[in-house]
């Protein structure tokens, strides 16, 4: 099961969350989403259990319980939803053939 954890202190690391869910069952991973150009956490992550029960278990638990003073959000993670990008445009006509220079006739 894999679960959504909100709201982290930006100095949580992957190994505090994993220690806290391990309290309640068997954790597969941690992932800590990281801003791309500073590395700095983004205050967000997902941890994944094999066990449902215990997903579930580790939602009621830590679900708006204080951590590193901050109010967690846990819930069970939805799949990540298709954004707008470069497949969702619509192809073909994109102006003239020249490439948007002139030639010159002197």
């Amino acid at each position: 099961m894999r679960l959504y954890v909100g709201n982290l202190s930006f100095s949580t690391e992957e190994a505090q969350l994993e220690a806290l869910f391990a309290t309640v069952g068997q954790v597969e991973s941690v992932h800590l989403v990281r801003d791309r150009e500073t590395g700095r956490s983004r205050g967000f992550g997902f941890v994944e259990m094999p066990d449902p029960a215990a997903g579930r278990a580790a939602c009621e638990t830590f679900n708006e319980r204080e951590f590193e003073g901050r109010r967690l959000t846990v819930n069970e993670a939805r799949p990540q939803e298709r954004r707008g990008g470069f497949s969702d445009r619509p192809r073909g006509g994109g102006g003239g053939g020249r490439g948007g220079r002139r030639e010159s006739r002197w």
